[in-house]
């Protein structure tokens, strides 16, 4: 009696292989990036803090900027400088903008850039 062959079944050791490496680089940039946008959504919380402030258009640039500095620093924003931000307050109107990139290296040579734009407008122009 002759015993036919059966039909291989499974992953081979280089299928295992790929997708542990493809999860395991999935994993790494999570772990890179998902610090990125955790720290960007204390950014639009201090912005959103400061646009809903009472008579936000009455204040001066100067208050505006102190006020959003100190938001920035009780919500540990990181990544922000003073140059990436734009306020122009007029009597009766304020624009607040919060202009800023990161680059964050993965491994080698790659890298991964996430620019942000962020702000408000209270007022009338």
């Amino acid at each position: 009696m002759r015993t036919l062959p059966r039909k291989q079944q499974g992953l081979t050791f280089l299928s295992i292989a790929f997708i542990l490496a493809l999860i395991g680089f999935f994993t790494l940039l999570i772990l890179k990036i998902a610090p990125i946008y955790i720290n960007h959504s204390r950014v639009v919380n201090a912005i959103k803090a400061v646009e809903n402030t009472t008579d936000i258009v009455t204040k001066s640039k100067s208050e505006i900027k102190t006020s959003l500095e100190k938001r920035f620093d009780m919500n540990y924003v990181e990544h922000v400088k003073p140059e990436d931000v734009t306020i122009v307050a007029q009597p009766g109107y304020v624009r607040v903008e919060v202009d800023y990139e990161r680059v964050e290296r993965i491994f080698g040579n790659l890298s991964v850039l996430v620019e942000f734009h962020e702000g408000f407008e209270a007022g009338n122009k």
